[in-house]
């Protein structure tokens, strides 16, 4: 299975993903965490962030997780992911894909800047959701509205969806 962990910055994909890195190494399930800004830095950052440049840094993950999910490893993906044609893609691609959208308010988002990516990259490059096009997930297999959940109750909810769907075993 893949677990993909999808909304703007600020939505809490990495904190989830990582609470779920954990939980499946408690239970000794082989995992692997994919995180969007270690991927670009494990390429020494050799992509910027425009439009052609931030899908090739997605397909690099989609094919990441295409590998994790055909080796029977738990792949979690933590992207914003702003394209529906590359989420659908990975759809398409990924047997065991699970696209789990965390819907965060821009303005929360912006206020809070948890990375300081609003501030600090203001006019440097394009932020997804601002100047820089974020579309709405068509398809996503669960929606959680992080603004009005806490962390806690986000995290049991990608937990519960993964039990219903893949057994107790992963709970």
């Amino acid at each position: 299975m893949v677990i993909w962990l999808m909304g703007i910055s600020g939505a809490g994909k990495t904190t989830i993903g990582r609470r779920l890195e954990a939980h499946f190494n408690e239970l000794g399930v082989k995992n692997y965490l994919l995180d969007g800004d270690e991927v670009r830095d494990l390429f020494d950052r050799d992509l910027g962030y425009s439009d052609a440049e931030r899908e090739a840094n997605i397909k690099r993950i989609i094919l990441g997780a295409y590998l994790l999910d055909r080796n029977d490893i738990v792949g979690i993906v933590c992207n914003i992911s702003p394209l529906e044609r590359l989420r659908a893609l990975a759809r398409r691609k990924i047997a065991g894909y699970n696209e789990v959208y965390l819907k965060k308010d821009l303005q929360i988002s912006m206020k809070n800047d948890v990375k300081g990516m609003y501030r600090a990259n203001a006019g440097k490059t394009q932020i997804v959701g601002i100047d820089a096009a974020f579309d709405q997930p068509r398809h996503p297999d669960l929606v959680l509205e992080v603004d009005k959940q806490t962390e806690e109750e986000t995290y049991q909810a990608v937990l519960d969806y993964i039990a219903a769907k893949y057994g107790p075993r992963y709970q």
